[in-house]
């Protein structure tokens, strides 16, 4: 059986006479009336009642137009969907990404994409460099936005910068050094630091020996979070000091203060990330990104 019989028959059920079905389907009658008795030879059933002046539905006939067109229904909006996906209107883009990094870019990104391909969707993932890096390689992700990752991480993985990101100390406003218009950076070692947990954010740990090793000490992270929700919560609480972006300011606003350090830090590369090819979707959404950058 084949999606032609289910046309044909459908013709014939709508008209309720071959002759006008052939017309419609722009086929002969002779043809047409073959196809219809070799479906009902396939199925061992008269899906119609013949008389020299009629055509009419069997019950069993009227139950397979039923199926028919729900087939035939699901058949259409498959090869929509197909198309729409292959022209960019539609899919699924999977994202992950870093919340601190990209409070700017993100919505501005997702509004753009969504003015663009109002048809696709668009799936976000919060997760680390490292879990990034990695679900991009296990094809679990299309895109990613954070930091660069490193080593094996990065294998095969495309990284494009889209900003660069100053580093300022966090801190609460109640804190001692909040008075203060800037935070040496061999300061850093007398205060309690405040970081991301090691388990999840190992890249973090490494990153902060990297930016601090010119001044001679390896800082101390003592007490870790899984997010950057909990991290402020514990920085206007007073518990200690952050490293932060600057883009932390639009997710803190006014609960920290942020003060530059002296010597200036090397700033935080932000960047759109992805492997290798890329769904048309995918294309678009990175498109989207460096447009919104």
């Amino acid at each position: 059986m084949e999606l032609r019989h289910l046309r044909y028959f459908t013709a014939v059920a709508e008209e309720q006479n071959v002759t006008r079905a052939a017309a419609r389907l722009h086929v002969s009658q002779p043809p047409l009336s073959r196809q219809i008795r070799d479906l009902e030879e396939e199925l061992g059933v008269e899906l119609f009642k013949r008389t020299a002046k009629s055509l009419a539905l069997t019950e069993a006939g009227k139950i397979f137009l039923h199926e028919a067109r729900a087939v035939l229904l699901r058949t259409d909006d498959a090869v929509q969907a197909v198309r729409a996906v292959a022209n960019g209107a539609r899919g699924q883009v999977r994202v992950g990404y870093a919340p601190s990094l990209t409070v700017e870019i993100l919505p501005k990104t997702l509004k753009l994409f969504e003015q663009q391909h109002p048809g696709a969707r668009v799936a976000l993932h919060d997760c680390s460099t490292e879990e990034c890096a990695r679900m991009l390689l296990e094809r679990k992700l299309d895109v990613a936005l954070g930091v660069k990752p490193a080593g094996r991480t990065a294998r095969g993985v495309v990284f494009e910068k889209l900003a660069a990101y100053p580093l300022y100390c966090a801190m609460a406003a109640s804190h001692p050094l909040a008075k203060k218009r800037a935070v040496p950076a061999r300061q850093i070692r007398e205060e309690r630091l405040i970081g991301y947990s090691r388990d999840e954010y190992p890249e973090y740990h490494a990153w902060l020996r990297e930016v601090f090793r010119p001044f001679g000490f390896d800082p101390v992270v003592a007490e870790e979070h899984d997010s950057v929700t909990s991290l402020i919560a514990a920085v206007e609480a007073g518990r200690g000091v952050a490293i932060a972006p600057s883009s932390l300011r639009c997710l803190a606003g006014p609960r920290l203060k942020l003060l530059p350090i002296q010597p200036k830090l090397p700033p935080i590369l932000m960047g759109v990330m992805y492997l290798p090819p890329l769904a048309q979707a995918g294309e678009q959404f990175v498109a989207a990104v460096k447009a919104s950058g």
